[in-house]
């Protein structure tokens, strides 16, 4: 993207107004809407266009009067009224977006005011699908008929043969590519001048899929499908822009839709993404009320931003990393982008991918803090428990800890890798982790509570193989490995490990589930987990 515009949206339910009906099409004699009124810390009115009164469309109140860009946005009731309520003083941009429509002249006001709003419907139907959002767009992208399952490989139909069924290849079109970019967005479903211009659409593809420091994700997923997804999207932009719109119409918000506001802030930077962000501890709401939230930014930098919504104002931490010689995406191999020409712009060490916060308001983070091969307490021939059970050689993002009280960051080093995190309602409040791909084959955790008491990252963790009963004896026995046949006399384990991770709030269970083909890259179904922690 030329710019990435990071904002953390909040979402309040309800709003002043009572919203009572449904659908966006009003008949000419119902009778005019009544005048909003309006506080001081609020800006409200009607929003109509030459059709009558615009229910359903959001009126969005911009401002850069404050620390950071802010932006509040409601939806419009039956009879077009809407009141945008909680507004720092500043002065706004006020303008309406709404499917059926183009947005409106912006108009400057203040708040404490009323402000009637005129919307202007869409001139044609390419006007009016340009704010549809972008997955109306994808769903224009073609798909191999079933009879072209199995791929039959390079020398074949130009699909992989691990794509086996049409449905591998959906769930990789939707779980591997849909996951990391809006690919049905304006940026995705046009080709960049610098490309579109002077070669085919397929060679505009080939170099966009180049194209940054995440060259290497986009070939391992391609290489999933083989030679024949390129033509497929080179196809969907050609279609596009000759005009080709989407078959479907989005709806505009119905009924309690309608109580939606939404607040939104700028934080960190315009060469960084946010992948996940934190505002309290999930088993307790209230923990960390009106206090900061805390965003992970991945691979893109080792900055953590973090917004204070009172305030309105965004600030940064650097997260540390134990080993000078822990990996950076600057070192990624990346091609020439249309948008940041050869700058690398990633820079980041931690990899920071997800947080969370526990019950004092100290943010946990799955985090990198060294190189991928792991200690000798991780491996064979250590005295580890886990490791007498499953060994582990590599671990590429571990576990990390920031107190905002002191300012201090705790780097806890994990022989399993980490991805997503949830602490447990127990005793111990463990801390479960996902590995995120399935070639792990383990759980881990840490024992925070000894983790505390004692300050030893070793004893306090502990991972575990996903073992099946299928013995059926309700217990955990000698285990066949993944690779080898069933034995009835034994339980089975599965070369499986979590995506999402989610300890039970009834029981100790741990759940969680394992991709599909699309996201795993492995020739196996995706699974849904129930581990039941033992001795």
């Amino acid at each position: 993207m030329k710019k990435s515009l990071h904002v953390q949206i909040a979402v309040i339910a309800g709003i002043a107004l009572c919203l009572t009906g449904a659908g966006s099409g009003l008949k000419a004699q119902r009778a005019p809407a009544s005048a909003v009124q309006v506080g001081s810390t609020e800006i409200g009115g009607v929003v109509t266009s030459s059709k009558g009164p615009e229910a359903g469309v959001w009126v969005i109140a911009e401002t850069t009067d404050l620390p950071t860009k802010f932006a509040k946005v409601v939806v419009t009731d039956d009879q077009g009224r809407y009141l945008i309520p909680e507004l720092p003083k500043a002065s706004y941009d006020v303008w309406v977006r709404g499917y059926g429509l183009v947005d409106s002249q912006k108009v400057k006001t203040e708040i404490g005011r009323q402000l009637n709003l005129t919307a202007v419907p869409a001139p044609s139907a390419a006007a009016a699908a340009e704010y549809y959002p972008g997955v109306y767009w994808y769903s224009l992208l073609q798909i191999p008929p079933k009879s072209e399952f199995p791929g039959s490989g390079l020398n074949g139909n130009g699909i992989r043969e691990i794509m086996k069924t049409q449905h591998y290849w959906i769930d990789t079109v939707k779980n591997s590519c849909q996951s990391c970019h809006a690919l049905g967005s304006k940026g995705m479903r046009t080709l960049e001048k610098e490309w579109g211009a002077t070669t085919s659409s397929l060679d505009a593809w080939t170099h966009r899929v180049q194209a940054g420091q995440a060259r290497g994700n986009m070939a391992l997923t391609l290489g999933q499908f083989g030679p024949k997804a390129l033509s497929l999207f080179a196809d969907w932009t050609d279609r596009i822009a000759r005009g080709e719109l989407p078959t479907e119409k989005p709806q505009r918000p119905q009924g309690v839709e309608r109580n939606v506001v939404i607040s939104m802030w700028e934080w960190s930077m315009a060469k960084a993404y946010l992948h996940d962000a934190i505002s309290t501890d999930k088993r307790n709401p209230r923990v960390n009320a009106n206090g900061p939230i805390y965003g992970s930014t991945e691979e893109s930098t080792d900055m953590v931003p973090v917004l204070d919504p009172i305030k309105n104002a965004a600030l940064q931490i650097k997260h540390p990393y134990r080993d000078p010689k822990t990996p950076s995406s600057l070192d990624l191999t990346h091609g020439h982008s249309p948008y940041w020409g050869d700058e690398p712009i990633w820079d980041g060490h931690t990899s920071i991918h997800n947080p969370i916060m526990d019950e004092k308001g100290r943010v946990w983070f799955t985090a990198r803090i060294r190189p991928d091969a792991n200690p000798a307490y991780c491996k064979a021939g250590s005295d580890h428990p886990s490791a007498k059970v499953v060994p582990l050689e590599t671990s590429g993002r571990q576990l990390s800890m920031y107190d905002p009280k002191t300012g201090k960051w705790s780097l806890i080093d994990t022989c399993f890798s980490t991805q997503h995190l949830y602490f447990a309602k127990d005793a111990n409040n463990t801390l479960w982790t996902s590995a995120g791909g399935p070639a792990s084959g383990v759980v881990g955790w840490l024992d925070t509570k000894l983790y505390e008491q004692t300050g030893d990252e070793v004893k306090s963790q502990g991972w575990t193989p996903l073992i099946i009963d299928t013995n059926g004896n309700g217990k955990r026995d000698a285990y066949v490995e993944a690779n080898q046949p069933l034995d009835p006399a034994k339980d089975k384990r599965v070369m499986a490990a979590f995506y999402g991770v989610q300890p039970s709030p009834i029981d100790d269970s741990i759940w969680g589930q394992s991709m599909d083909v699309g996201f795993s890259r492995m020739d196996q179904p995706g699974y849904i987990l129930r581990l039941v922690p033992g001795p």
